[in-house]
C-alpha cells in the first residue's frame, strides 16, 4: 500500500530544499501515476485522471469513458449494460468518471505499478529541478552578459566546479575550465558571463567561462579605472589560456601612455591580473596606424628587423635573425599564432643570417 504520509513528507522536503512549488511536484507525481497506469493496463488511449491530495493524504484515480449503446473502443467507452442499475441515470454520449483507485490498490502487481510510477516521477522531478535551477540562474545573470563575477568555490564534484553566488550554486563545466587552474574548495576566481539567452522553446542558457580572452580584459578593467573612464581602450585581445595573452591598447589622450597605464607603478596593476591567471604571460601592445609597427611589437619578445605588409592579401612578411625565430614563434607556435589573430595578418617568418642583415 502506498504510504501517502511518507510521500507528503518527501514532497514537502523537496519543495523546501530545491525551492520548487509543492503543487508542481504534485502535478509531476500525478502525471507519473497516470503514465504507469496506462502502461500496466495496456490502455494508452484511456483518459486517466489522478488527484493526489497531500493535505488530506488521499489518492484518487479515475478513468473517463463515454456512455454508448455498443462499445467499439473499450478504453474510451462503456455500455449501458456495464453500468447495471446506474444506467438509468445516464444518456448516450455522457462522459463519466469511473473510480479505479481500489482496483489499482488490490491489483496483484501493485509493487510493480508503483515502482514504474516512482521511477517516472523521479526522472521528471530531476528534470524539473534542473529546469527550475536553470531558470533561477538565468534570472541571476540576465543583465550580466559581458561582465565578470568574483566567486568562491563551494565544492568540486568530478569534472564540475561548483561556485556559490548570492546563495545559489553555479556550475563551471569541464569545457569552460582552464586545466591548470587550481580548483579547490574556498578558492576565489573571476568568471566571465559569456552568454545569457533563451532559445525558441524558451529554455534558458547561461554560459560562464574561465577561457575567454574577454575575461582577462574585464579583470584589467577591475584594476585599471582608466578603462571604465574610456581613457584607455582595449582594441583587441587574444589568448591561449594559462600560456599567454596579447592585448592591443590605445589611449584617448596623446599624453597618456596606454601600456604603462595598464602596467601601473611597480607593475602593480599587471601583477594583480597575472595573479588571477597563474602568472600567464601578458603582452601589452600599443595600437598604431603603422600596422607594420603593430605586427613587430606583437611578436615580442623577438627582435624584428623588418616587416612588409601586403594589405590586399592581409599578409605580413616578418624578417628576423635566425637566432630570434624561437622567440617569435615560441612554444607550439603560440606566439606567432596569437600575433596573427591579434593583428588580422597572416604572418610569414623569414629568417636572415648575419651576412644577409648587412
Amino acid at each position: 500500500m502506498l504510504d501517502l504520509k511518507e510521500i507528503k513528507t518527501a514532497i514537502n522536503f523537496m519543495a523546501k530544499e530545491k525551492n520548487i512549488d509543492r503543487e508542481k511536484i504534485v502535478e509531476i507525481i500525478e502525471a507519473a501515476i497516470k503514465t504507469a497506469y496506462k502502461k500496466d493496463y495496456w490502455n494508452k488511449d484511456e483518459e486517466v485522471i489522478v488527484k493526489l491530495d497531500l493535505d488530506n493524504e488521499t489518492l484518487e484515480v479515475t478513468v473517463e469513458k463515454t456512455v454508448v449503446k455498443e462499445v467499439t473502443n473499450p478504453a474510451l467507452e462503456i455500455s449501458f449494460d456495464e453500468l447495471w442499475e446506474q444506467a438509468e441515470n445516464f444518456s448516450e454520449g455522457d462522459v463519466i468518471e469511473i473510480d479505479v483507485t481500489d482496483e489499482i490498490q488490490d491489483w496483484k502487481i501493485w509493487d510493480s505499478f508503483w515502482r514504474i510510477a516512482s521511477q517516472a516521477a523521479r526522472q521528471v522531478i530531476i528534470q524539473k529541478i534542473w529546469d527550475t535551477e536553470k531558470e533561477k540562474i538565468y534570472d541571476l545573470f540576465q543583465w550580466k552578459q559581458g561582465q565578470i563575477i568574483n566567486v568562491k568555490i563551494e565544492m568540486v564534484e568530478g569534472n564540475k566546479v561548483i561556485f556559490e553566488y548570492q546563495w545559489n550554486q553555479i556550475v563551471l563545466p569541464k569545457w569552460e575550465q582552464v586545466s591548470k587552474d587550481n580548483y579547490v574548495a574556498w578558492a576565489r576566481f573571476y568568471l566571465y558571463v559569456d552568454e545569457v539567452s533563451k532559445n525558441e522553446a524558451w529554455i534558458s542558457k547561461v554560459v560562464l567561462t574561465r577561457k575567454k580572452p574577454e575575461l582577462v580584459s574585464a579583470v584589467f578593467a577591475e584594476n585599471v579605472p582608466e578603462i571604465w573612464d574610456w581613457i584607455i581602450n582595449i582594441d583587441a585581445i587574444v589568448r591561449h589560456p594559462w600560456v599567454k595573452t596579447k592585448i592591443l591598447v590605445s589611449s584617448s589622450f596623446d599624453e597618456i601612455d596606454p601600456v604603462w597605464t595598464l602596467i601601473g607603478q611597480k607593475w602593480i596593476r599587471v601583477k594583480a591580473v597575472m595573479d588571477e591567471f597563474g602568472w600567464e604571460k601578458i603582452d601589452i601592445i600599443p595600437n598604431s596606424d603603422d600596422k607594420a609597427l603593430v605586427v613587430k611589437k606583437s611578436l615580442s619578445p623577438a627582435e624584428i628587423l623588418k616587416v612588409e605588409i601586403d594589405e590586399e592579401e592581409k599578409k605580413a612578411d616578418v624578417y628576423l635573425l635566425s637566432t630570434e625565430r624561437a622567440k617569435a614563434v615560441w612554444k607550439s607556435w603560440v606566439n606567432v599564432n596569437l600575433a596573427s589573430k591579434l593583428t588580422w595578418y597572416k604572418i610569414n617568418i623569414i629568417d636572415l643570417n648575419p651576412e644577409e642583415q648587412k
